[in-house]
């Protein structure tokens, strides 16, 4: 874990049905690429260790697209975007979705802009 004694943070898809918990983070990162542009989402990377999902399996579905790297997950129920995992098992980088924390919990973390459209560089 990040820092020993790093605060945690819940997050859940609307209905509840996907919960989370992970360290709070510093940085989120907006991403302007045709898929994350359309989700609306706000991404939070860790090590994959680092989420833990209650219950450990949730009931999500999944999506990929383009060289099929990544698995978009959703709530089935409510259909929140509430994580990415690597399909590679030995890739230990996921990101979920910040949007799924409290309000509060947000205004601290910085908001980063990749141009994933085009560069792939962060705007900032």
């Amino acid at each position: 874990s990040r820092g020993g004694g790093m605060s945690q943070a819940g997050g859940s898809c609307h209905c509840g049905a996907v919960r989370f918990s992970v360290p709070v983070p510093e940085t989120a990162t907006e991403c302007n690429c045709s898929i994350c542009r359309r989700y609306g989402a706000l991404w939070a990377y860790y090590p994959v260790g680092e989420v833990v999902f209650e219950p450990p399996a949730p009931a999500t579905g999944t999506y990929m697209w383009d060289d099929r790297s990544l698995a978009f997950h959703r709530c089935r129920a409510c259909g929140c975007v509430t994580h990415w995992s690597p399909v590679n098992r030995t890739e230990d980088r996921m990101g979920v979705n910040a949007r799924l924390l409290d309000p509060a919990v947000l205004a601290g973390v910085r908001i980063r802009h990749l141009d994933g459209a085009v560069t792939e560089r962060y705007l900032d």
